[in-house]
């Protein structure tokens, strides 16, 4: 298996235990954005090993270093692709999350939200949400892993 996947593996593993957890047990907004950095560095992992895999079938020649344009690049070349394009922008907006001021509702409590402010705009991410958001990844990832193994 890719190297990438497998790290990717081990970014998912850490997801589940902060979700399951830590979450669980500590209801604060630090693990909230605990787990969307984890769910980020799992996205890193999985485009390299995209991008490795259209290296080794010639689609590119290389790469750049900086993560939005090997977003732009995998945009670019995998547009057809609705899953990976759904993804892409998916964890572009998990990066702004991370970068974006943010607030608290309800913390210590079940219903704890990190409220986001986005271009003007409130983005809430709750433990609801954080589960809905790590079924997607490892959607995606069983998607990757069968594509790259298979072409």
């Amino acid at each position: 298996m890719n190297e990438h996947l497998e790290e990717s593996i081990g970014e998912m593993k850490r997801i589940d235990h902060l979700i399951f957890v830590s979450l669980k047990y500590s209801r604060t907004v630090d693990v909230i954005k605990s787990v969307i950095e984890r769910i980020i560095s799992s996205y890193d992992f999985m485009i390299l090993a995209l991008l490795e895999h259209a290296k080794e079938k010639k689609i590119i020649t290389e790469y750049p270093q900086s993560n939005p344009l090997r977003c732009e690049l995998l945009l670019k070349h995998f547009r057809d692709d609705e899953m990976i394009t759904k993804n892409l922008e998916f964890y572009a907006l998990m990066r702004r999350v991370t970068r974006a001021e943010y607030g608290k509702r309800e913390e210590y409590r079940r219903h704890v939200t990190m409220i986001a402010d986005i271009d003007g705009n409130n983005f809430e991410v709750d433990i609801d949400k954080l589960n809905e958001y790590f079924e997607n990844i490892k959607e995606f990832f069983r998607y990757l892993k069968e594509k790259i193994e298979n072409e």
